[in-house]
């Protein structure tokens, strides 16, 4: 199991529209995440900054992000939630959801 964080800013004035969008996801989009061994999901806000965490059960990551990405619902949910958010500086070119390091763990 691989353990994810990440971070994006959201849109001050997004802020209502983004967690009304969050109250009802869609069902195939939640079915997407599942079979793409994706669990524990959950996104936080503080300030400006949504934080999410997941669980990733699987053995390659990038291959079913790339799945998740071909997902026509999975692609219809983000032209939602995309105007709501912005990348943080620290993000990497070409990244969204910059990637947190995990630098504790208690099990």
């Amino acid at each position: 199991m691989r353990r994810v964080a990440q971070v994006v800013a959201v849109r001050p004035e997004k802020l209502d529209e983004y967690r009304e969008l969050h109250r009802a996801v869609p069902e195939p989009v939640l079915d997407r995440l599942r079979r793409c061994r994706i669990a524990n999901y959950s996104i936080h806000l503080l300030g400006d900054r949504l934080f999410a965490y997941f669980e990733y059960h699987g053995d390659d990551l990038e291959a079913d992000l790339a799945l998740m990405a071909a997902d026509e619902a999975t692609q219809e949910w983000w032209r939602l939630t995309a105007p709501c958010q912005t990348p943080v500086p620290q993000a990497a070119p070409g990244e969204w959801w910059a990637t947190a390091e995990q630098v504790f763990l208690l099990e």
